[in-house]
């Protein structure tokens, strides 16, 4: 059944209700003044300024036109647009609320927004500034957290805190503690200090433990966020003049048990618990020069197809929790995708070029952290080549048909540069890297073929797809497959695929989604949180939290 309502995650600023942005030269501000009564939900009211999915789906398209609509921009300064209080953070009450699973995917959706953020400053060089005029709590420090830099006012009252454990029995869980270690490099005696904390840390002291860059007085503040936004954007190789594209509202066609894109459908067989989606190939002369692809704008098939599989994954993962299983399948002429491919290769230091690299390596990245099951069928009329070669390594499982006897329709997989570094797993590992455990071997093989024609035999012998079935046997081993995996648990599986995904290297990215992630959905489940008298159900009612002091 359909969570309801459905949420959509296509917004425009015209359709915005918490945040705004202008532009000033080569920076941006964006201002967060969230409206106490726009919740996505009904039940609770976002008080000081506390967010919700929705301020987050707002957050989400408010960098992409950044990104894309305004490529002159070299740092982003993230401020509150009231008085005293930066962000409190997720509103506790929503929280208290809602389901486990809403629970689960709003924070996620809110992880991956922040990694973004760090993703555009390492591989696009948009900076991020956080200028902290008040109070910063919980996913509000989170926020801070995903900028370069944070400016705190020195107002003897704007603190910053991580107040979860203490006040609701669960972790701050859009990264925080993460980000407190791995990337402030916070001393852990003084993280376990500020982390069981309520009242926080503010002025000199924030700086000095780390938590935050600078402090400014009230009356310097606005020339010091200025002046460090002013050294961020030096640091950028965004172009000080660039002719930005307009991110025109997505469009697809819905139904029951379907979604319709131009690129991208997605078909939902309930019976079976399954999603296939289909990823076309583009059709036709694809532009090749700068401008010509400038002028596509965002009709361009790379950034239009990667829109399109973006906003399908969000709204399956959000809108259809009971199909467990997303079948991957490609449609096309491999040839044209290869054609794109040296396209994006040949003028990957153009500023377009680079955004749209990084919403391609940012959407599949998305598909490896989503906690559903992903099979690709290679069949007839598949282009598992370049790119969309990529869907068939992020599968848990890649089964290819050969056709020994009709080379004509026989589906090929074909690697090209896309395979071998150009979108990486959050880890920073591509997905042969992963797959072969950087063993040089078949690495070495998988390179070696680069470029040729692989079919099924060759392409497992290569290591590139788990089996490679004759027809005789293709329809009953997929159909196996697909009932043995729909029977499982669907939390062991969760489990088990986050793990083998990620199985060799580890980084911030990977420790807040299978370290962090993980133990808060485990948190979320039990009584000291949820329970009758739990603290996050008991949080602004007066009475104390009931605590089952075994500790587990």
């Amino acid at each position: 059944m359909q969570q309801q309502p459905v949420v959509d995650y296509r917004t425009e600023p015209s359709q915005y209700r918490h945040w705004s942005f202008e532009v000033e030269g080569n920076m941006a501000r964006l201002k967060l003044d969230i409206a106490e009564d726009g919740g996505i939900r009904p039940g609770y009211k976002l008080k000081l300024n506390s967010y919700d999915l929705g301020v987050d789906v707002e957050l989400h398209d408010a960098l992409n036109r950044i990104r894309f609509e305004q490529p002159q921009v070299r740092t982003v300064i993230v401020t509150s647009g009231k008085d005293r209080i930066f962000c409190s953070g997720a509103n506790i009450f929503m929280l208290g609320v809602s389901s486990h699973a809403w629970k689960v995917n709003f924070c996620k959706f809110t992880n991956e927004t922040r990694n973004g953020m760090e993703d555009s400053s390492k591989h696009d060089g948009l900076k991020f500034l956080a200028a902290v005029n008040g109070a910063c709590a919980g996913g509000g420090y989170e926020l801070a957290l995903a900028c370069d830099d944070i400016v705190l006012i020195d107002d003897r009252s704007s603190s910053v805190s991580l107040p979860e454990v203490p006040l609701l029995g669960v972790l701050p869980g859009t990264g925080g503690l993460t980000r407190v270690t791995d990337k402030r490099h916070v001393r852990h005696d003084l993280a376990d200090i500020f982390c069981t904390s309520v009242e926080g840390v503010r002025g000199q002291r924030a700086v000095d433990w780390r938590l935050v860059d600078a402090i400014a007085k009230p009356a310097q503040f606005a020339e010091t966020v200025n002046q460090r936004a002013a050294t961020l954007s030096e640091q950028s190789s965004r172009p000080a003049s660039g002719k930005g594209i307009q991110l025109t509202k997505l469009q697809r066609q819905e139904s029951a048990d379907a979604l319709n894109y131009t690129h991208v459908s997605v078909q939902i067989d309930r019976s079976k618990r399954s999603a296939t989606l289909t990823i076309k190939a583009p059709q036709g002369a694809q532009p090749s020069s700068i401008e010509a692809i400038e002028n596509a704008g965002a009709t361009w098939w790379p950034l239009a197809m990667g829109r399109e599989l973006d906003d399908a994954i969000l709204h399956l993962r959000t809108n259809e929790l009971d199909v467990g299983t997303w079948i991957l399948k490609t449609q096309g002429d491999a040839a044209t995708v290869l054609a794109t491919d040296q396209i994006l290769i040949a003028h990957k230091d153009h500023w377009l070029v680079q955004q749209t690299l990084g919403l391609l390596r940012r959407t599949f990245a998305r598909l490896d952290v989503s906690s559903r099951s992903l099979f690709a069928l290679i069949e007839p009329g598949s282009c598992f080549a370049g790119m969309l070669a990529e869907l068939a390594f992020c599968a848990d499982r890649a089964y290819m048909l050969v056709l020994p006897d009709d080379a004509e329709r026989e589906p090929v997989i074909q690697l090209d540069a896309f395979n071998f570094g150009l979108l990486p797993l959050v880890n920073d590992q591509s997905r042969l890297q992963r797959r072969f455990y950087e063993e040089s071997a078949p690495l070495e093989a998988a390179l070696a073929a680069a470029g040729k024609a692989l079919n099924g035999d060759a392409a497992q012998q290569l290591g590139l797809v788990t089996a490679s079935l004759d027809d005789i046997d293709w329809e009953d081993e997929i159909r196996i497959a697909m009932e043995e995996r729909a029977a499982m648990s669907p939390d062991a599986l969760t489990g088990l695929e986050a793990n083998l995904r990620f199985a060799s290297r580890e980084n911030m990215a990977t420790r807040i989604f299978g370290r962090l992630s993980a133990w808060q959905n485990w948190i979320f489940n039990r009584p000291n949180a949820v329970g009758e008298k739990g603290a996050l159900k008991l949080y602004g009612t007066g009475q104390k939290a009931g605590f089952d002091f075994n500790r587990v």
